[in-house]
């Protein structure tokens, strides 16, 4: 893949995460302090709390993969694979443009 090419996917996968994060609007529980429980009242708040919370964490998984991604760029060693060194079919990197691996070796294991 050419390098601006790739530049263009990880800054578009970039911009993606980020607005994400923001759409969020923070994992913070709602509750001002107090703990709520299932069947309080409000408690509807808890189970939207706890998903934001792991879309957040799942985000920042996201954002780290992106980060090695734009490392492996810079290092020149970005369409190849962490594990064997093969080429990373630029369709995939179209489409997860922070692969690592081969499809055959994310099958594996």
């Amino acid at each position: 893949m050419e390098p601006d090419r790739a530049r263009q996917l990880l800054a578009n996968e970039r911009e993606r995460i980020e607005q994400s994060i923001a759409n969020l609007g923070g994992s913070e529980p709602r509750g001002e302090g107090e703990r709520t429980e299932p069947g309080d009242e409000g408690s509807e708040d808890l189970y939207q709390d706890e998903f934001d919370a792991g879309r957040a964490d799942d985000f920042k998984e996201q954002l780290a993969a992106l980060e090695r991604a734009e490392e492996r760029l810079a290092a020149g060693t970005y369409g190849l694979s962490v594990e064997s060194g093969k080429p990373i079919p630029d369709a995939r990197l179209e489409v997860v443009p922070t692969a690592e691996r081969t499809v055959e070796e994310e099958s594996a294991g």
